[in-house]
């Protein structure tokens, strides 16, 4: 049976407006120790702000609907765990002589209250927060407490047997709540989350001669974060192979693992790659968060006209449309941005993925297994039977793969793909070269978006391009700079790098008449290029001279990911 409100709080709600039935609904869900707060929230429509003041107003305790968390003192969290604080809906603000001032989100739970009382010794004052600001406190409070990687490289000297220590733990279920005391652990625990914290793709750990390094990469730059004593090296592998379920003994052969964890509430996938190098085994994680949202088509960063075609090409009733580019230019997100776009009840969409990287509702989505020869050949094979209306293939990577998409295509299904070229035009000649004849690809690929992943400027630091630089004059603006900008010198907001955060850009080929007709005589993708741009198609680099001039980001960056040939 769960517990009933308290009387002056029903009476509060009841004044508020709020129906019985609405309170007791949200009774029977809470039960004793549920967010009531939340369920009122979606079953009366009740603010859980208001609720958190109706709170405060029926014990006449103050309420406030902010936290600094940066003010709290470290060593006052220290006497907790952030589990405890999670559980008991509380957090620790600031001790005085005598008294403790405590946040909460239930102060009709006294237990919580009473354990803090009981473990300073002191009175408790409390503070009535709404759960949203107090939940956000814990995670920023805690996440601030646990300090960055570097500090905790001192604590491994003199440790013995770490790997062996490290084989007999698992990982904490959230690593900002991992009580382990072994210094190897705390500290792997510690890159990942620092890595999660800074919105890193990847971990490298690398062993060299004399030290070992650890670099996280950021907005597609990889940055050394960390020089930790060669000697502790073997023990941090073996302490991720811990983690990722793989042979710890096993030195000598390439290994892949997963791991998924939570960092500050948040649910991440880490994928492991180990290889023996001469120097020991080279750890590459790559970091998936499950809880970050989907990017629409508008947030990409694709120009107006490019999101349009795009748009239209997406909803056509059957053909392949490909993305493609170089590993880690976006190509997969895009197809989310996409499918995301089409989805809805009416059609049934499958995806065939290695990896899985979000979840769509209302999607089947399959996850690649060579191990068991689940291929993405073989699993399109298997959709096909399954009454599909769109395909998402992760990527075409052999002839079979392609010869299945396009047979798809060309019996009535909406397939999307990725390929790994260069550009566009170069799209075509792949597929030609894997031995597919050219009437079927002029008849199924209706467009191909190529693109790159640019860093944006940051806004902070960033300052106005001097006319005379040449890399304005390299992309062709010189005369025509608009808003261009260079990177600044580099503060706080972008880690002193002078960019913060990515955008694409991109090239669209649509298959018109004129490029099915390249196809068919097999043009070289020179020869497909000066034709589409001819009927005013839109190249990558000319896309990019676009972004510069809007003060986006740097003619530095443009030209770094793209080639003389306007690709």
């Amino acid at each position: 049976m769960s517990a009933p409100f308290p009387a002056p709080l029903d009476r509060a709600l009841a004044a508020a407006g709020v129906a019985v039935e609405h309170i007791e609904g949200a009774r029977r869900k809470a039960g004793a120790d549920g967010d009531l707060g939340a369920q009122l929230e979606a079953l009366a429509g009740l603010p859980q702000r208001s609720f958190a003041e109706l709170q405060a107003r029926s014990l006449g305790l103050p309420f406030c609907d902010s936290i600094d968390a940066d003010s709290i003192d470290p060593q006052l969290l220290a006497r907790v765990s952030m589990q405890q604080c999670r559980r008991g809906r509380m957090l620790p603000l600031e001790l005085e002589p005598g008294r403790l001032r405590v946040a909460t989100a239930d102060p009709f739970r006294v237990g919580p209250l009473d354990d803090l009382r009981a473990l300073f010794g002191v009175e408790v004052d409390p503070v009535v927060v709404p759960a949203p600001v107090l939940t956000d406190a814990i995670h920023r409070s805690f996440d601030r407490a646990a300090g960055v990687a570097s500090s905790l490289v001192d604590d491994m000297e003199g440790e013995g047997s770490l790997a062996a220590r490290a084989a007999e733990l698992e990982e904490a279920p959230d690593l900002l709540e991992s009580e382990d005391a072994a210094p190897v652990i705390r500290l792997v625990n510690s890159v990942i989350f620092q890595a999660a914290k800074d919105g890193a793709s990847d971990i490298h750990i690398e062993p060299f001669e004399r030290s070992t390094s650890i670099r996280f990469r950021i907005d597609g730059m990889l940055t050394e974060m960390l020089a930790p004593p060669r000697r502790i090296h073997a023990a941090l592998v073996s302490r991720v192979k811990v983690m990722a379920s793989m042979n710890i003994a096993e030195k000598r052969l390439p290994q892949d693992g997963g791991i998924r964890t939570r960092v500050a509430g948040r649910e991440i996938d880490i994928r492991v790659s180990t290889v023996p190098t001469a120097f020991g085994e080279r750890v590459v994680m790559r970091l998936l968060d499950r809880s970050s949202t989907l990017f629409g088509l508008e947030e990409l960063g694709l120009s107006a006209p490019n999101i349009a075609t795009l748009r239209r090409l997406i909803r056509q009733s059957h053909g392949i449309v490909l993305v493609t580019g170089p590993t880690g230019s976006g190509k997969t997100t895009t197809l989310y941005a996409a499918l995301s776009e089409i989805n809805s009840p009416e059609k049934n969409i499958i995806t065939i993925e290695d990896p899985i990287e979000y979840q769509l509702r209302g999607v089947g989505q399959i996850q690649v297994n060579p191990k068991i020869d689940l291929t993405f050949a073989g699993g399109l094979r298997s959709v096909l039977r399954q009454d599909p209306d769109v395909i998402m293939v992760g990527e075409i990577r052999d002839v079979e793969t392609a010869r299945i998409a396009i047979q798809a295509a060309l019996t009535g299904h909406l397939v999307f793909s990725t390929l790994h070229t260069n550009d566009s035009f170069s799209a075509f000649t792949r597929l030609l070269d894997m031995g597919i004849e050219p009437f079927l690809v002029s008849s199924s690929v209706i467009g191909i978006l190529a693109q790159r992943l640019v860093r944006k400027l940051c806004a902070s630091c960033a300052g106005p391009a001097d006319p005379r630089d040449p890399t304005l004059a390299e992309l062709g603006i010189a005369r025509d700079p608009g808003a261009a900008r260079v990177a600044g010198a580099g503060c706080e907001n972008c880690r002193s790098s002078g960019y913060r955060g990515r955008l694409a850009i991109s090239e669209l080929l649509v298959t018109d008449d004129v490029v099915r007709a390249g196809v068919m005589e097999r043009a070289d993708a020179a020869s497909l290029r000066d034709r589409a741009i001819a009927r005013g198609m839109h190249p990558i680099r000319a896309d990019g001279a676009d972004k510069v001039r809007a003060g986006l980001t740097s003619a530095a960056e443009v030209l770094r990911v793209t080639t003389e040939d306007g690709e």
